[in-house]
């Protein structure tokens, strides 16, 4: 049956059909998109990851008249 999902001569005729879809002309500005997207992406879950962090962390209380006399 189906042993290696994904070989290189898969890859190949996928490169093929997105060249022909797309055309070389308009390849660059749509990789160019892609990475633009990708750091977006990247800088909302470390923000995300950041704040889940921060919420996590007890924020630290004044000592009350009782806890501060021992």
């Amino acid at each position: 049956m189906l042993r290696n999902g994904l070989e290189p001569w898969h890859l190949l005729i996928v490169a093929i059909v997105v060249i022909v879809l797309f055309g070389s002309k308009k390849l660059p500005d749509t990789a160019r998109a892609l990475g633009r997207s990708m750091r977006i992406l990247k800088s909302e879950a470390k923000a995300m990851k950041d704040d889940d962090t921060a919420a996590e962390t007890p924020a630290e209380t004044p000592a009350t008249g009782a806890s501060a006399a021992r």
